[in-house]
């Protein structure tokens, strides 16, 4: 039979395995608090500015990067919308180039892979070789497009299914509208690279923002900056309607808010 004594250290011996043991789990989770924490505050910070982009005019978003970079970032009147929208998400790019005839069952296979492997927010910009009258997307991937919450697609080449892709709501601008498929006459040439989308460079995780004006790539490494220009020029212009209704003077409300 155990003696007291040993009845009492075993009991302390419990006791404290089980504050250690304690001691460790708050430890984890202080750990993984402090690690959420930071990814969250990340992903906030991430949030209110794709939040601001989808409240500002693309115009001004245009202007903003002009004096800001002294260039042009906007795509050309070729860009067009499927449907009126406005959206601003992450470059998610991709590239296909010319094979006419090929046969490979794999050829396309990475332009799918970088849908299903988009996170939520992307933008799907794709560049098609000579593509205007090639339909670089449709219903199908447009369809695991919206079902993985991207924020719209960018095509510099043709898009198809625009009934659907209207019916389901998915935001598209493109070079144009047509029938046809890049099956048998183009090859996957990568993705999350720098491409040339319309004349624009765009680079993986630069801001893509679109309404009925067109398309405007912010330089993701500018993009606080330039977000706070286009907001102030966006709140000069648009106190600058009731003071010309009530003037009845353009050149008055220039003078006064200096914006054009």
């Amino acid at each position: 039979m155990d003696s007291p004594f040993r009845k009492k250290m075993a009991r302390l011996l419990m006791a404290a395995s089980f504050v250690a043991g304690c001691a460790t789990l708050l430890f984890a989770f202080s750990l993984r608090s402090s690690a959420f924490s930071r990814n969250g505050a990340s992903a906030a910070g991430d949030t209110d500015l794709l939040d601001g982009y989808r409240h500002v005019e693309v115009a001004s978003v245009s202007d903003a990067i002009e004096q800001t970079l002294g260039k042009k970032m906007y795509m050309s009147h070729l860009m067009r919308p499927i449907f009126t929208s406005h959206f601003a998400g992450y470059a998610l790019t991709v590239s296909l180039k010319k094979d006419e005839g090929n046969t490979d069952p794999n050829a396309l296979n990475g332009m799918l892979a970088a849908i299903d492997h988009g996170a939520r927010d992307s933008v799907y910009v794709m560049t098609v070789e000579d593509g205007n009258d090639i339909a670089g997307m449709g219903g199908l991937m447009g369809t695991a497009m919206s079902a993985r919450d991207f924020a719209g697609a960018v095509i510099d080449g043709g898009v198809r299914d625009t009934a659907y892709l209207r019916k389901i709501g998915f935001p598209v601008y493109a070079m144009g509208i047509v029938p046809s498929t890049s099956v048998h006459h183009y090859r996957f040439a990568g993705s999350n690279i720098p491409v040339v989308c319309d004349g624009v460079t765009v680079d993986p995780g630069d801001i893509v923002v679109a309404d009925s004006d067109g398309v405007v790539v912010v330089p993701r490494a500018r993009a606080g900056e330039i977000l706070a220009v286009a907001q102030e020029m966006d709140f000069k212009e648009h106190s600058m309607y009731a003071y010309i209704e009530k003037l009845k003077s353009i050149e008055d409300a220039v003078k006064k808010f200096g914006r054009l």
